[in-house]
């Protein structure tokens, strides 16, 4: 309870300041302004006067007390005008003035007859228990009974576009959770505030929820697990509306895209706007383009005078050239005309000979202004000009013979090789010994190697004498291709090998016979018996071995020629698979710390003794050896 004083003074002004009042003054305030009726009245109280706050008491009669839950609140109460505008004072003063009318005890009081079970005034109490609570309030609104869900229809488009689209627009607004909510604006509103209101609208965010709806309350659950199921085909059933409410704002929002004028012309704008920097970047390009071609012209003109100019130069060097020609020829002939009218200053007949050869070297080596000169001091002092002119002519000659030979000299000197640089000619290389390393290592290193060709070379070169040079990679690749593509039966190089690989298999077939009477696991009579079956087997498979080496042409795209390995003058056996499989487990099988391990790993594999095995993983190791040298040597 307020009311404004205005206080003067003198020499100050203050200006109104609202008091309230307390107390007595408030309670004698009360009185003064109550109604008949004994209902406060205030500020909302008069809103409502205008609102229709008198509720029909046939309609509250009309309320079921069980369908509580389908009744307008709003109405109920008296707050059908203002409904969700309507504050929290409101609702409570509402309640509070249909308490005052329409209390069961008040009725009775007036001797109305109530019926306590199936009252309207249950449905008042339940209105302002819904709209009461914020919760139950806002799960309420929600699902308002007199909110309009529909689309304006085509004809409203058509006729009055703005309005109808600001009218439903506004009403979905108070479901936003952002309280600012951008305009929609008007038909000369700008681009960015257009971009605005659709961007917010596309990306809505709504707080409605249909929890009102539920058709199941879980508090009405006997137990935990039907409380639970409840619960969730209730979220099951609020996900859909919410998705169904959705698609609606959505649509509603494309439905004003669609006939919006203003994005119509923002499209028109930006398709005039990219035509335009279309048509300027074509323009640009064309003007480029013609700038190429003036420039190409331009350069074919300037090429096309430069050449006459060039061209006419030349001619008039050349019209120049002519014309000395002429001078010198006439000077020339000028000069021989002279000399023999004075009969070439000669005093006897050898001189006369010597004069002639020399008028001819003075007119090869005198240039035209010299030879003027020289006529003209003919004319004058004669002999004496002439044998001076001669004079000079021989030394000319003389220097120019001496230029010649100092040059002939340093080009001898230049092309003569440095002393202590053995020229090695590309025969003298490649050597037998070299042939052989080689063979060996193209079957050493095969295909797939890395930088297999200076692996080789590298490998040629630490093992040769080096007396034939050092070989590169292109000398190792054309000896090979030459090789494989020579004719080997004009070769007297697989002569020497076939020979060897015969010396060597004779000796070990003197080697089998002598060795083979020792067999391991056998009576002295069975190794007597396999003595010759093991000999004539060996001798048949050295003989099928020899054959298959000779017959094998090529092997990594060279042939190979390379004799059998021998070790103290004795032929090897050659190692098979077989056996350098069980070489290699034996050893895996017997470490270095067995005793005797080497009889053990002989014994491990037939017809191989201790010294074989020593000797084949000597062999083997320096293999490897060798290979690694090679590929370090390269990288």
């Amino acid at each position: 309870m307020t009311n404004s004083l205005e206080l003067e003074c003198p020499a100050l002004k203050v200006a109104r300041h609202k008091i309230e009042r307390v107390g007595c003054a408030y309670f004698n305030a009360r009185r003064q302004i109550g109604d008949s009726s004994g209902v406060e009245r205030s500020d909302s109280d008069e809103k409502l006067a205008g609102a229709g706050e008198d509720v029909d008491i046939s309609y509250l009669k009309s309320l079921d007390p069980k369908e509580w839950k389908d009744q307008d609140h709003y109405s109920v109460l008296g707050l059908g005008k203002l409904r969700y505008e309507a504050s929290d004072d409101d609702i409570r003063r509402a309640y509070r003035r249909m308490v005052l009318q329409h209390h069961p005890d008040k009725r009775k009081a007036k001797g109305e007859e109530v019926i306590t079970d199936d009252d309207y005034f249950t449905c008042i109490t339940k209105a302002y228990e819904i709209l009461g609570t914020s919760k139950t309030r806002r799960s309420y609104d929600s699902v308002d009974p007199e909110f309009d869900d529909a689309f304006p229809t085509q004809t409203d488009i058509e006729s009055n576009y703005f309005n109808s689209f600001n009218k439903y627009f506004n009403l979905n607004a108070r479901w936003s959770e952002k309280a600012e909510v951008p305009p929609f604006g008007e038909v000369d509103a700008k681009r960015e505030e257009v971009e605005r209101f659709y961007n917010f609208w596309y990306d809505f965010k709504s707080w409605r929820e249909f929890s009102y709806l539920d058709e199941e309350d879980k508090e009405k659950g006997q137990d935990r697990d039907e409380r639970r199921w409840i619960e969730k085909e209730n979220k099951v059933a609020r996900i859909k509306r919410k998705k169904e409410e959705m698609t609606r704002i959505r649509a509603l929002v494309d439905l004003a895209y669609n006939n919006d004028k203003r994005i119509q012309r923002f499209k028109q704008e930006e398709k005039d706007r990219k035509a335009a920097a279309k048509r300027a970047k074509m323009d640009a390009a064309q003007a480029q383009k013609d700038e190429q071609v003036r420039a190409v012209r331009e350069a074919a003109l300037a090429k096309e005078k430069a050449e006459k100019a060039e061209q006419k130069r030349i001619e008039q060097i050349r019209i120049e050239r002519e014309q000395q020609k002429k001078v010198l020829k006439k000077e020339r002939k000028t000069l021989r005309d002279k000399v023999k009218d004075c009969k070439y200053y000669a005093k006897n007949d050898k001189d006369q000979l010597k004069h002639m050869e020399g008028t001819e070297k003075i007119c090869e080596t005198f240039s035209l202004s010299e030879l003027q000169a020289l006529n003209k001091a003919m004319e004058t002092k004669g002999r004496e000009s002439f044998v001076a002119a001669l004079q000079t002519a021989e030394k000319k000659i003389a220097a120019e013979l001496e230029e010649l030979n100092m040059a002939q000299k340093k080009k001898e000197a230049i092309s003569t090789p440095k002393t202590g640089v053995k020229e090695v000619k590309k025969g003298e290389v490649w050597s037998n010994e070299n042939v052989q390393l080689l063979i060996k290592a193209v079957n050493l290193f095969p295909a797939g190697t890395a930088q297999r060709w200076d692996v080789i070379a590298t490998f040629i070169n630490q093992h040769c004498n080096g007396a034939a040079g050092v070989v590169t990679a292109r000398d190792v690749l054309n000896k090979a291709k030459a090789l494989q593509n020579s004719d080997h039966s004009k070769s007297t190089l697989k002569t020497h090998a076939n020979e060897a690989a015969f010396q060597s298999f004779e000796k070990s077939k003197k080697e089998v016979q002598t060795t083979n009477d020792i067999t391991l696991g056998d009576t002295p009579t069975e190794s007597k018996e396999n003595v010759k079956q093991n000999g004539g087997v060996h001798v048949n498979n050295q003989q099928q071995k020899q054959q298959q080496q000779q017959a094998e042409p090529k092997q990594n795209g060279v042939a190979s020629t390379a004799p059998t390995p021998t070790t103290n003058g004795v032929a090897s056996k050659t190692w098979t698979k077989e056996e350098q499989a069980l070489l290699e487990q034996a050893m895996k099988t017997y470490p270095t710390t067995t005793p005797e391990r080497w009889d053990c790993i002989a014994a491990c594999i037939p017809n191989r003794s201790k010294k074989d095995c020593l000797r084949r993983v000597k062999e083997l190791v320096e293999l490897v050896n060798s290979k690694k040298e090679a590929q370090a040597a390269v990288k």
